[in-house]
């Protein structure tokens, strides 16, 4: 009998049953059973719908429903015969067993399937455990591009699917399957794969998964970390792909906590009398420093001032020495568009942001004022900022058509298991605030921290202004430490305190100047209007 006709043999929701019979047969048996999956966490979640109304294609399937979130989806649907042509190829990998002892064999574990499921699920038991069943046939497949021989070679994928699954991975098809796989919403739990791994014909099953999971994360992973060996042996142990490629991503909470008692400490060390007494040293140098000089002159030039002081005596020599009426329109005109720049300058500072950003000068500020960026091994957790060196140190990152969706999800995770430490949504917050534009991308991709596969620097600005405009922002006491230092270290340069003082005292007077400008105009205009009527000349030279 063919899997088609086995699956259409077994269609239980198609009896006359209504939805409210269902859901007392449901419960009475849950009651009935024993609670065997009391202590399985929710894993896998809806992502909220602020999230989903900024970029919907980032977190719903475009090409394939994995799991029962998005089963049925009509524009989802063409998909479906490939993955039964999957289940067909992965039952020819198993030796004694059909594929309808998979699906009873997933049957046992409802309880526990359904426990990863943050929102209630409307299947019927064995209409669950099919459709795992033939999706997790299809994740194993594309997964089989990531295995990786003895001698280090790629697995040639033997499937009749290349125009979809390519070992290469270097098709569009391939990469919009592999975004929808690491969506939040179509995950399935991982032990499920690992239990139908254990049918194929190897001699260490778990391995050769293990394997293939490793690598399917560190193809996606925007950001490459070293390897560790105990991360494998608590591979095959967590939830589902997406979390797995999340603790590749992010540090452990305890070792951010470590790494804080460490700093700590160390600061504790170096701190001592001769540390303080250089900065009191230096103190006294900053306060002798010529700064004030240029900044009153910086005043003094300005548009605004000279405005107000040349423009009577340009109003008396006009009126001494004009021949024309035009000579005073051009003056009133001039006048006009000087007191219309002020108000644009107004009402731009009055402008509030559409969203909170960190406060953090851009790459572009940071390195005119002397701040370096170098790229660091590590991960997360080796963010840092060397105030005696003023280096901002990053991790590399790389990006590509994937990496979107592939933080997009992160950060979702992140924020729904709602860990004590939100690592990952800081470090986007902090990318977000320091790349406004492609000058500051480029600075930091000729540094080596930003690898840019994508078309320009450009779509990379777009991409981290995007990113976290539903976020709240967060605080991580190591990335805090780091943007504190690099706020410090910016905030101390001259230059920067000249303009700071600039916006607080000059341009905070724009109104004052807009006033008087205003003024300047209503009493030019009635100075034009008495001139047009009597020659302003010829009164100034009989009165001389």
């Amino acid at each position: 009998m063919k899997l088609e006709e086995t699956m259409s043999s077994h269609k239980p929701d198609m009896q006359p049953i209504s939805q409210d019979q269902e859901w007392v047969i449901h419960v009475s048996k849950s009651l009935e059973e024993e609670d065997n999956d009391e202590g399985i966490p929710v894993s896998i979640f809806n992502v909220p719908k602020t999230l989903l109304s900024i970029k919907q294609e980032a977190y719903v399937p475009q090409l394939v429903s994995l799991g029962p979130y998005h089963h049925g989806r009509l524009e989802l649907f063409e998909m479906e015969r490939y993955k039964l042509a999957s289940a067909r190829r992965t039952q020819k990998h198993f030796q004694d067993v059909k594929f309808q002892g998979i699906v009873k064999n997933f049957e046992e574990y409802e309880g526990s399937i359904r426990a990863c499921y943050h929102r209630f699920l409307e299947f019927h038991q064995e209409t669950l455990a099919w459709m795992l069943a033939i999706d997790a046939s299809f994740i194993l497949e594309f997964l089989q591009t990531y295995a990786v021989q003895s001698d280090g070679l790629l697995v040639r994928s033997s499937s009749k699917m290349a125009h979809l699954i390519d070992y290469a991975r270097r098709k569009t098809t391939h990469h919009t399957i592999l975004r929808d796989i690491v969506m939040l919403e179509n995950q399935i739990p991982l032990f499920l794969l690992r239990e139908l791994h254990r049918f194929y014909q190897h001699e260490n099953p778990d391995e050769v998964l293990t394997k293939m999971l490793m690598g399917f994360c560190k193809d996606l992973s925007p950001i490459k970390i070293i390897d560790d060996p105990h991360f494998k042996e608590e591979c095959l142990a967590k939830a589902h792909l997406l979390e797995l490629l999340y603790h590749m991503v992010a540090p452990t909470q305890q070792s951010i906590v470590d790494l804080e008692e460490h700093d700590k400490k160390k600061e504790h060390e170096e701190a001592g009398c001769c540390k303080r007494a250089f900065q009191s040293v230096t103190k006294v140098l900053c306060l002798i420093n010529l700064a004030p000089v240029r900044f009153v002159m910086k005043i003094l030039k300005s548009k605004a001032i000279l405005l107000v002081i040349t423009l009577p005596w340009q109003i008396i020599r006009l009126l001494c020495h004009s021949k024309s009426k035009d000579s005073l329109a051009d003056l009133i005109s001039s006048a006009q568009n000087v007191a219309e720049e002020v108000d644009d300058v107004s009402q731009k500072k009055d402008e509030s942001p559409l969203i909170e950003e960190l406060k953090i000068p851009s790459v572009a500020e940071l390195s005119d004022n002397g701040v370096k960026f170098s790229p660091t091994k590590g991960g997360l957790r080796t963010i840092k900022f060397n105030k005696s060196s003023g280096t901002f140190y990053l991790p590399t990152i790389y990006l590509d058509e994937n990496s979107e969706v592939v933080i997009r999800n992160l950060v979702a995770y992140e924020a729904l298991i709602a860990p004590e430490i939100m690592v990952l949504t800081r470090y986007t917050e902090l990318m977000n605030g320091i790349i406004d534009t492609e000058e500051d991308v480029k600075l930091l991709r000729e540094a080596g921290i930003i690898m840019n596969r994508l078309k320009s620097d450009g779509e990379v600005a777009t991409l981290w202004n995007g990113m976290t405009k539903s976020v709240k922002i967060t605080k991580v006491p190591v990335l805090d430490k780091a943007i504190e230092g690099a706020n410090t270290y910016y905030s101390a340069r001259w230059s920067v305190k000249m303009n700071t003082t600039l916006k607080k005292y000059v341009f905070a007077s724009w109104p004052v100047l807009t006033f008087l400008a205003a003024n300047l105009l209503i009493f030019m205009s009635a100075l034009q209007a008495f001139c047009s009527m009597y020659s302003c000349s010829k009164v100034l030279s009989m009165n001389t």
